[in-house]
């Protein structure tokens, strides 16, 4: 707080023997979201009101957010959604006197008038199938009895676990993810033909094309890097699936983009925060960060009607 010898400081924003400054929960829930600590917070509130605010009130207020963190969480699903996208981010939490990396899931939705939305957030120790098979089994729990088309990664068991709760969902693994895969090991001097070469495969007018060009990649690459064909073949009915597609459905399944540009916005806020005290923390923040992104998810995926118009003719008794 400022020196003030002559009474005739001014707070920024505040006007004197006010106790309660209007608009204050908001604003803390704005920095919150961003990943601030209880103590950035105060010092931030401080020189924007030039009025001093204790840390106890700021996690009262962070706190209120956790029932409305628990009606979102619970909160009835449509019946069917188009497309969902899976995956999970690391955040790093405070637990029994450790910090341990742990796995926030996130379900992001396409909905059958083509608008985004996030299904839910999950917290666990560690990525994996049994845990999403848990988390699917919940969103069957709040209405989801069916996805037309669910995207992720090539996480083991991931398949069989979609297979368990939604049967009839298509499960399309991530092109981007596949590549980055069998890049991996390539040496620079081979990695530009290479990649060329796989590039005829996703790149295929349709999956008998894919087919060829895989051939002609084994024959050609197999005794140098045999394991990436045996790869793409081992995944094959779970890689090729976006084929069956016209262009505006392919280019929104084939890779997890839409998920992963979510996670990258969050991960903005969590490598900000660097270590949450608990797992409500996490929710919350998050939560907060989410109800910011979404704010501007009004309009729906472009020329959603052409894909929609594709659904309805291929999923017609399932919509």
């Amino acid at each position: 707080m400022p020196r003030d010898r002559k009474a005739d400081f001014t707070p920024i924003l505040v006007p004197k023997r006010v106790s309660r400054i209007e608009g204050i929960d908001d604003k803390i829930l704005s920095f919150y979201a961003k990943g601030m600590s209880l103590s950035d917070i105060k010092l931030q509130l401080e020189e924007l009101y030039g009025a001093e605010v204790s840390e106890s009130l700021i996690s009262r207020v962070t706190d209120n957010v956790m029932d409305e963190v628990r009606s979102w969480q619970n909160r009835p699903l449509e019946s069917v959604y188009a497309i969902v996208y899976f995956d999970a981010l690391i955040v790093k939490v405070r637990q029994d006197k450790r910090i341990i990396n742990k796995s926030v899931y996130v379900a992001l939705d396409i909905d059958l008038q083509g608008k985004k939305d996030i299904l839910g957030l999950w917290i666990s120790e560690n990525e994996g199938a049994k845990f999403w098979l848990a988390n699917f089994t919940e969103m069957k729990n709040r209405g989801l009895k069916d996805i037309l088309i669910a995207c992720s990664d090539n996480l083991a068991g991931m398949s069989e676990a979609i297979s368990a709760v939604y049967p009839q969902a298509e499960h399309q693994l991530c092109i981007v993810h596949q590549i980055r895969s069998s890049l991996q090991y390539v040496s620079y001097k081979d990695r530009k033909e290479l990649a060329t070469d796989l590039k005829l495969i996703y790149q295929a007018i349709n999956e008998e094309e894919a087919l060829s060009a895989l051939a002609d990649f084994d024959k050609k690459w197999s005794k140098q890097y045999p394991h990436i064909a045996k790869s793409w073949q081992n995944n094959w009915h779970n890689l090729v699936i976006f084929l069956q597609y016209p262009e505006v459905i392919r280019r929104i399944i084939y890779t997890t983009n839409a998920i992963e540009g979510l996670n990258s916005q969050l991960r903005k806020v969590t490598n900000n925060k660097r270590i949450f005290p608990n797992d409500d923390s996490v929710f919350k923040t998050l939560y907060l960060t989410i109800n910011y992104i979404t704010r501007k998810w009004n309009m729906p995926i472009q020329n959603w009607g052409e894909a929609m118009a594709h659904f309805l003719i291929k999923f017609d008794q399932r919509i």
